[in-house]
């Protein structure tokens, strides 16, 4: 039994989702979507709590500031990607929280754009990881070039990363690495949203019994 289904199991800590203007809505939905079923409150991180546009137009009331974000109050920091990554230097601050998050022994799970202002904190130097393609990464002129794994996504330690285009396996990660899928169920979880097999219904349905 995963942690996810264990009555028994502590009251978990808030997941810690960061938005800012040009958030890349489709890269975080199946992880979020599926942390929230298994018990997980969601709570939004802005810059400030001043409302942010996505890059579908959505607009998001962020539930807290930045600066309010506390790594002994979260189980992970999920970073979105977003054109201002790349952009300007105003989502560096993003990246100093993560350090925080990982110097305190809390995940990290950053999609697109957010490995590259990782890549720019030096988070990336010593830690395998993964991105759009890895000139991306060596763009930033980080250390970390021969870390670089060519994988839908990487997981090393408490750090998840994962390209624009891996928004089922970046889940899938945040999922193991958390305890909410196990070994066959996980692996039927991510079947059935990558690769729409149909067999991994009954697997997920024998779970959920």
């Amino acid at each position: 039994m995963s942690a996810a289904t264990d009555p028994s199991a502590p009251r978990r800590k808030p997941v810690h989702l960061a938005v800012y203007d040009t958030f890349a809505d489709w890269e975080t939905g199946h992880t979020t979507a599926y942390l929230a079923r298994a018990g997980y409150e969601i709570r939004t991180v802005g810059p400030t709590r001043e409302p942010v546009t996505t890059i579908g137009g959505v607009r998001i009331q962020p539930d807290l500031a930045l600066d309010d974000v506390r790594p002994e109050d979260s189980s992970l920091l999920i970073l979105t990607g977003a054109d201002l990554w790349d952009a300007s230097d105003d989502l560096a601050p993003f990246a100093r929280k993560a350090r925080a998050f990982l110097g305190a022994g809390v995940p990290v799970a950053a999609i697109c754009g957010a490995t590259a202002g990782l890549a720019r904190e030096g988070l990336l130097d010593d830690r395998d990881h993964t991105s759009a393609v890895s000139f991306y990464l060596a763009a930033t002129g980080y250390a970390g070039g021969e870390r670089y794994v060519d994988a839908d996504a990487v997981t090393d330690g408490r750090l998840v990363t994962a390209g624009p285009t891996e928004p089922v396996a970046f889940a899938r990660e945040v999922f193991r690495l958390l305890g909410v899928y196990e070994g066959e169920v996980l692996d039927a979880w991510y079947r059935l949203f990558h690769d729409s097999d149909a067999a991994a219904h009954a697997v997920l349905e024998q779970a959920a019994r």
